[in-house]
């Protein structure tokens, strides 16, 4: 059953926003179907931690991901019970496929290697 939703435009245009930057539009296809750490995006991005975890901030700052502590390491993933999750998830589904990063990192033996 396809349920149609509306939402605020105040709150389209927060998420659209947040969502037109590359590095997170591209982290949340990641997250659509994976459970990532910290360390894996740092590796996936070539990015320093704290500007990823800048990113994840402002996702999670929205509630579009949602985060599952692991003793000292934080594993993120795509919030479905975000009021929001079908419009972002029909965004999302336009897209193609970030599975082949984290596949890449498995095969470099970098897959969740900080637990």
């Amino acid at each position: 059953m396809d349920v149609k939703v509306q939402i605020e435009m105040e709150k389209a245009a927060q998420i659209l926003k947040l969502l037109g930057d590359k590095t997170r539009l591209s982290m949340m296809k990641l997250l659509q179907n994976n459970e990532c750490c910290v360390c894996e995006l740092v590796e996936i991005y070539k990015a320093s931690q704290p500007a990823i975890s800048q990113h994840l901030r402002k996702l999670r700052d929205i509630e579009l991901v949602k985060e599952r502590r692991q003793g000292h390491w934080i594993f993120y993933s795509l919030n479905k019970e975000n009021g929001y999750y079908q419009f972002v998830l029909n965004i999302l589904e336009s897209l193609p496929s970030e599975d082949g990063r984290l596949k890449e990192l498995e095969k470099q033996g970098l897959r969740i290697s900080c637990c």
